[in-house]
């Protein structure tokens, strides 16, 4: 049976992408591993990978398709011993209640279309795939030659599992793992349960529609302007954030004069290196050290529980055009202020070239965003979930301030806005973390102690 390579989801948030290019053609042979084609997602241009081994007998979706929804079938790809002429005859034959069947997550990318690169190349065998297997009621079990070879090499009975692949095919994830003791449980278990699924919960009301608003606007001159994938996706993002995080607000004013000269001492000696530091760069390092001085904050909601990371993977807001990337610092705790700026600024660069791979700006429990650099003098930003805070950073400005001995002097003084979810930081611990933040910042050799 004809097998349709569907379109995967290759980051959590993606619903619908663009096909960019194709790099294979009808009546090319592909095994698992090889690269189909290249895929424009809501973040990023991946590459996208062949689950199973065959040849591909149509292109269904021509190159530089916009808009096109996950699980869309946009290839069929033919077994061995089938032909081209089997696509139209399996289009119109009955299906089976195996090919009615739903098909499982990332069906057709389960096998690392979502890693952002190649996976192992598997080697073709010389040894054919065993025939095609048959339930108690002489129903054809759909499963990939690799997945069949695999079984039988194993022992397994393919009637006892439960495949993941387009319309309830077993492929090679699903073999690979199982267990010939194993596999009956593995069936029994994916039966539906008996008890219906509570309903869910009324969607809150979307606002006016795009004609209702339009029609507002009758016979005023504007431009319309076609959302690509980044764009709904910020939307629906920040709307579930806003609707659903209960954010709260800690301000405070930072006195930068240490620091600029700090920094000012640090690059004249880097200069050789090429390396100059930015204020940013000490703000994530001062960010990463306070996580680590104040561990419960440390934190992301999980839906019904709270997760306490070790590191310090400090996210960073990144403007690029049409949108927003957040790349993750990972260890930011363990890494010098040099190593952060050089990771820093590449990961800025491939953001804006939509280059990063998805493991690259995923996860993470805190966020800086800084609009200084646009003269912003203080804002409140969103959180982004799951994470528990942002800090959003102001520019830092010549101001009078009282002294340490009560004289009127002149300091640079840069404003600071904690947004904190109150699900996993309450305001005592989001205090406590501002104030390690302010006092790394106003003390910035400690943070090379």
């Amino acid at each position: 049976m004809p097998t349709e390579i569907l379109m995967p989801a290759l980051s959590p948030t993606m619903e619908e992408g663009t096909l960019a290019k194709w790099l294979v053609k009808e009546g090319d042979t592909v095994n698992a591993g090889d690269l189909l084609a290249e895929i424009e997602t809501d973040k990023a241009t991946m590459e996208f990978e062949a689950v199973d081994e065959g040849t591909i007998g149509k292109i269904l979706v021509a190159e530089g398709s916009e808009g096109v929804k996950v699980n869309t079938p946009i290839a069929v790809l033919l077994e061995e011993g089938e032909s081209a002429d089997d696509i139209a005859s399996d289009a119109g034959a009955p299906k089976s209640a195996e090919a009615d069947a739903p098909a499982g997550d990332d069906a057709s990318g389960g096998e690392g279309a979502d890693k952002g690169k190649s996976a192992e190349p598997v080697a073709k065998s010389d040894t054919p795939a065993p025939a095609a297997p048959k339930d108690e009621s002489g129903a054809r079990i759909f499963a990939s030659p690799l997945a069949r070879r695999i079984a039988a090499e194993k022992g397994l009975d393919l009637t006892q599992i439960t495949g993941s692949g387009p319309h309830g095919r077993i492929v090679r994830a699903d073999v690979e793992g199982a267990k010939p003791a194993a596999a009956a449980p593995a069936k029994e278990a994916a039966k539906p349960a008996d008890k219906a699924p509570a309903p869910a919960p009324a969607a809150a009301p979307a606002g006016p529609s795009a004609d209702a608003v339009a029609a507002m606007y009758e016979g005023r001159e504007y431009q319309e302007v076609k959302l690509d994938g980044m764009r709904r996706t910020i939307a629906a993002r920040l709307t579930e954030a806003k609707q659903t995080v209960p954010h709260f607000y800690l301000r405070r004013e930072i006195r930068l004069d240490a620091l600029m000269k700090f920094r000012g001492e640090l690059n004249k000696q880097l200069e050789p290196r090429g390396v100059k530091l930015s204020v940013n760069d000490f703000i994530i390092k001062a960010c990463a050290l306070a996580l680590q001085a104040v561990p419960d904050a440390n934190a992301v909601w999980a839906g019904d529980r709270v997760l306490k990371l070790k590191p310090s993977d400090v996210a960073v807001a990144v403007a690029i055009e049409g949108g927003l990337f957040t790349p993750v610092l990972k260890d930011a705790e363990m890494k010098s202020l040099s190593a952060l700026s050089a990771e820093m600024k590449d990961l800025a660069k491939r953001a804006r070239d939509r280059k990063l791979a998805p493991q690259e700006y995923q996860g993470g429990t805190f966020a800086i965003s800084n609009l200084g650099m646009f003269g912003i003098e203080n804002f409140d930003a969103v959180i982004n979930p799951p994470h528990g805070a942002i800090l959003a950073v102001g520019a830092g400005l010549k101001k009078p301030v009282v002294g340490a001995d009560g004289e009127l002097t002149v300091a640079t003084v840069m404003s600071v806005t904690l947004s904190v979810d109150h699900r996993v930081i309450d305001g005592a611990l989001g205090a406590e973390l501002l104030q390690q933040i302010v006092d790394n910042l106003e003390n910035p050799m400690v943070m090379l102690a």
